[in-house]
């Protein structure tokens, strides 16, 4: 993942990332961002599948017996939300993995979250309260607008994505609150680890006014260890890679950049 993304922002279109700081392979992400000045990286919390940036120990309800945050992320987000108990540990974990972001040296472009937990009412609370201290000036607020999609291709599922949609707007009004920006819509619910080089030019075709985040989840292989089941990641690096792809934003004139773009626009 790591290469890849390096190989998509130096030869593609790909113009930000986010970075798991308790990852495995993080260190050698960081690394890679230290070489390409021009990529705009964010912090991307995480909750579940992977493990906590503090010692298990310090988050024992959060975590399984072998130390890694438990799988379920609704039982995760129950517990946080009727507990204060759990809800501490997980405002003290949010801490822990800004604070090792900011370790890296790197600047903060933005937040995100694995499988958007960040939608969770009490985790954008605690990013909020965080945001004056790390920086905090763009959150994604994962909205994706259906009609565009049906336009690119008919029968693409959105139950995912419309199932996310009260928090995602609950969310983005309180960042708005808060003055923090978020892109207009995102792109890659629907999807997430499909998207071809027909659907990120269809995207491109159809793209509404406004900031726009498309993501996809490239990878110079599939089959790795935490590899998302049927995640088509080598054709995901592909699209982004494509000549065609660079052609027809340069003839949009679209701006790309990272999420602090975002923020520069909504205060023109």
């Amino acid at each position: 993942m790591n290469r890849a993304v390096e190989i998509a922002h130096r030869q593609g279109v790909l113009t930000a990332a986010s970075l798991m700081v308790g990852a495995p392979a993080a260190a050698g992400a960081v690394e890679t961002a230290r070489r390409l000045p021009r990529l705009a990286v964010g912090l991307h919390l995480a909750f579940a599948d992977a493990e906590p940036v503090l010692p298990p120990a310090a988050v024992p309800d959060l975590v399984d017996g072998r130390g890694r945050f438990r799988p379920n992320l609704a039982l995760t987000g129950a517990a946080i939300f009727f507990s204060s108990r759990v809800r501490r540990q997980m405002i003290a974990e949010v801490r822990a993995q800004f604070e090792a972001f900011r370790a890296t040296g790197l600047k903060l472009d933005h937040v995100t979250a694995h499988r958007h937990f960040h939608l969770h009412p009490s985790i954008t609370s605690a990013i909020l309260d965080l945001r004056a201290e790390f920086g905090v000036r763009a959150v994604r607020a994962p909205l994706e607008p259906r009609t565009v999609l049906a336009r690119i291709e008919d029968g693409t599922p959105r139950i995912a994505a419309a199932a996310l949609e009260p928090l995602a707007r609950l969310q983005r009004r309180r960042l708005k609150s808060a003055g923090i920006a978020a892109p207009d819509q995102v792109f890659g619910l629907a999807w997430s680890g499909a998207m071809t080089a027909t659907r990120l030019a269809g995207l491109i075709a159809q793209l509404p006014e406004g900031v726009s985040e498309i993501y996809a989840h490239p990878a110079t292989a599939s089959g790795f260890a935490g590899a998302a089941p049927g995640y088509r990641y080598e054709e995901e690096l592909a699209a982004l890679t494509a000549p065609a792809l660079r052609r027809q934003i340069a003839e949009a004139g679209i701006a790309s950049g990272g999420f602090a773009g975002a923020v520069d626009f909504h205060q023109q």
